[in-house]
């Protein structure tokens, strides 16, 4: 991509640019989580049954995971700037569309709308980061900032969402997509067009169609598993036929000229262990709020509200990790920092899986919700400069797609695959525990693997590629 608006390169105007496109990555995500914890009254506003609440849980997400790859090569033919403007306007119409919703029909559709908006959104607004920060080194410490919004969006979604939807109503939350969309389109004339240079790639509409599709059934099909079992229609109908359009997108890649996903790309070893990271960080941290967000409800009988303000100290410990996740990537590399910080969330996992029917706040579980946050943040902050990392400004859309996706995909995967092995244990708060237990060895796997990683942040070029004042970056979000 060539870069116009060079003068917003860097100095204030660069700042606070970065500083709006981080907030609106964090709001996609935030969204991703709003109605997590108002669920329930949700449910009794428009009288829905279990088959309602599912897909209305999930129908945000479906369609955000499933349009990524579509929303990444659209960035990477047409510029940045132009499809940050499209996905946000449809996000911030959408959002709209939810507030005011009056029947469920109403509320779905307008969700899986919010999803198609955040999918055109997010790789636009890395690509944006990229123009504002051409240079690699630069880059690099754009994106080890980056990587900690998403689970810093998911995390106070759900401590925020209880909270508001018992003092006011839940529709008001959809008032935060709308001010951060409106935000960002007032802003976008500012930032840098982060235009396409030389030949625009070609828009595979065969692949993107097989892509959605399969992502859309596989990531539907795993997510009707938690109230449904394996064994059910909801399951064995679009799971084995995601699987068979999944291999269908694979052979059609190979075919096909111009690739929506080129079949190499996920063949880089360092690539792909980052995003194994990012999904095995993702999902840990989705099963955390699930799973806790149940016990202390229904086994503990605590109010919305109550659970939320629990997740507090969680929250706090994210933001302040977060500042220290990404100056450690600049000082000892994305490797070592991503390792270190899987170990520690597999930690705050293992403390977790703990869990008794007595369980204490102080004692059973916050010890857990504190090492969780820290491990997670540097996990995110490292994976996100491995897998954006030696990558053509070309295609930044398209890595911006394949790591979002894998962001996305996690929180599906992950607690669906826990849950359902928490479902063979004879006690709902056993089972929770033998949850958190294959989390914490999955992310201690996944740490075993990024540490045998070589050290540099691309084959190309080291991290430590010297820029002045590294800190200035990081702080466009923690000053």
């Amino acid at each position: 991509m060539g870069v116009t608006g060079g003068r917003m390169r860097g100095g204030p105007a660069g700042r606070s640019g970065f500083a709006l496109l981080g907030v609106v990555q964090a709001v996609l995500i935030f969204t991703i989580m709003v109605l997590t914890v108002p669920l329930p009254l949700v449910a009794r506003e428009f009288g829905l049954g279990p088959s309602g609440v599912l897909l209305l849980s999930a129908a945000y997400g479906l369609t955000f995971s499933s349009l990524l790859l579509l929303g990444g090569r659209l960035t990477d033919r047409h510029g940045g700037r132009r499809m940050l403007r499209c996905g946000l306007l449809l996000l911030a119409v959408s959002s709209i569309a939810c507030a005011l919703a009056p029947d469920y029909p109403v509320l779905l559709a307008s969700r899986l709308v919010q999803g198609a908006g955040a999918a055109l959104t997010a790789p636009a607004a890395v690509a944006v980061v990229r123009a504002l920060h051409p240079e690699p080194a630069a880059y690099r410490r754009a994106m080890a900032t980056w990587g900690g919004l998403s689970v810093l969006g998911a995390t106070v979604g759900s401590v925020v969402s209880g909270a508001v939807a018992a003092a006011v109503s839940w529709r008001w939350l959809f008032a935060v997509p709308v001010l951060a969309a409106v935000a960002g389109l007032v802003r976008c004339g500012t930032l840098p067009a982060a235009a396409p240079a030389g030949r625009r790639p070609a828009l595979d509409l065969r692949g993107a169609l097989l892509a959605a599709t399969a992502v859309c059934a596989v990531s539907y099909a795993l997510v009707a598993s938690t109230d449904h079992g394996w064994t059910s229609p909801e399951v064995y109908g679009p799971l084995p036929a995601g699987l068979a359009l999944l291999l269908a997108f694979a052979a059609a890649e190979r075919r096909t000229a111009d690739p929506l996903l080129p079949p190499g790309f996920l063949a880089d070893r360092r690539r792909g262990t980052a995003l194994a990271a990012v999904m095995a960080t993702a999902a840990g941290t989705a099963l955390t709020f699930v799973l806790l967000s149940l016990y202390l409800q229904q086994l503990r009988g605590w109010s919305a509200a109550a659970t939320s303000a629990a997740f507090l100290p969680y929250a706090a410990v994210l933001l302040l990790s977060g500042r220290l996740a990404a100056l450690l990537v600049l000082r000892n590399g994305p490797v070592p920092v991503t390792a270190g910080g899987l170990a520690v969330a597999g930690a705050g996992l293992g403390l977790l899986a703990g869990l008794t029917p007595g369980s204490g706040y102080a004692a059973g579980l916050l010890p857990g919700l504190l090492l969780l946050p820290a491990g997670a943040a540097a996990a995110f902050a490292g994976a996100a400069v491995l897998a954006t990392g030696g990558v053509g400004p070309e295609r930044t859309g398209l890595a911006a797609g394949v790591f979002n996706t894998a962001m996305e995909l996690g929180p599906t995967a992950g607690p669906a695959a826990l849950m359902s092995l928490a479902a063979t244990r004879p006690s709902v708060v056993g089972g929770y525990a033998a949850a958190f237990a294959a989390g914490a060895l999955g992310l201690a796997l996944t740490a075993v693997a990024v540490a045998t990683l070589p050290r540099s942040a691309t084959a190309a070029e080291p991290l430590t590629t010297t820029a002045p004042e590294p800190t200035n970056q990081i702080e466009e979000f923690t000053s």
